[in-house]
């Protein structure tokens, strides 16, 4: 992938990077790989918003991705390298040699033409999927599992890619992309390489429009509205926010506040990220 850095003919076109495309075949998504998907607008079953400032943008269809690649030692020719509007890295889709098409996230260098398999007998090349036993010590890889059987749930974002460090009796120990080194069951499976459009983090969408064309709404700074809306506003002129930490709108503390509460898989994480020891 590569950016495209248009020219300044207009305020919102004067920091734009965009996706050039040109790694993608530009073609119609696979018919029977597709589903239709309903916004949710960033609110749960219950009808609460969870997650704010989402809603509107351009209406999208899901692309159903192959994360189990449950097929082992059945060989498939990739069709095409295709762009999925649902996630930041790119699809692959793939014609098996028993006529059953499927899409997998795309890694760096898979090309259109190019032979996939899945197995522990599959060679160690990008796009194949092994046991994390069977992948030798060094090597990057992403889609990994956590559960076997369950379909890979870590290391899926454009870019990214993870390391298989060392061998502990059932376990493997994985450098997750943030630095955190975390224990995975060996018998999990996860696919070679580091996934592709590395260059996601460098897009500027340079105006607000783009951002809402992609389902993102305004947000307001809390130090802008009053002392009854947000627990930074108020005061004459621009105030600070004020000790002891900054709030959320509900007056919990954030920046930096710890928020995970999965105690259970605690145990399986060697060094959290950031950790200097």
């Amino acid at each position: 992938m590569a950016v495209k850095v248009v020219k300044p003919t207009s305020p919102g076109r004067r920091d734009a990077v965009l996706d050039a495309m040109d790694d993608i075949d530009k073609v119609a998504p696979e018919k029977t790989l597709t589903a239709p998907l309903k916004s949710n607008a960033g609110r749960n079953v219950t009808g609460r918003i969870t997650t704010r400032h989402r809603g509107g943008g351009v209406k999208r269809t899901y692309r159903v991705i192959d994360f189990k690649r449950n097929k082992p030692g059945v060989p498939a020719t990739v069709k095409s390298i295709e762009y999925d509007p649902n996630r930041s890295a790119r699809i692959a889709l793939l014609f098996y040699h028993d006529g059953e098409k499927r899409y997998i996230l795309a890694p760096l260098g898979l090309k259109k033409g190019d032979a996939v398999v899945s197995g522990p007998e599959a060679a160690i090349r990008p796009g194949n999927a092994l046991p994390i036993s069977a992948i030798p010590t060094g090597t990057t890889v992403h889609n990994i599992e956590l559960q076997v059987g369950k379909g890979a749930q870590m290391v899926r974002g454009a870019g990214t890619g993870a390391q298989v460090l060392a061998r502990e009796e059932r376990y493997t120990l994985i450098r997750m992309p943030s630095g955190e080194l975390r224990r995975v069951l060996s018998t999990c499976y996860a696919t070679i390489g580091q996934l592709g459009n590395v260059d996601h983090k460098n897009l500027s969408w340079g105006k607000a429009g783009r951002k809402r064309l992609r389902g993102w709404r305004p947000t307001v700074r809390g130090s802008a509205m009053s002392p009854r809306d947000h627990p930074h506003g108020g005061g004459e002129g621009r105030s600070p926010i004020g000790m002891p930490s900054p709030k959320s709108p509900w007056g919990k503390p954030t920046l930096g506040k710890r928020t995970r509460r999965n105690k259970k898989s605690t145990v399986f994480i060697a060094r959290r990220r950031g950790s200097r020891r």
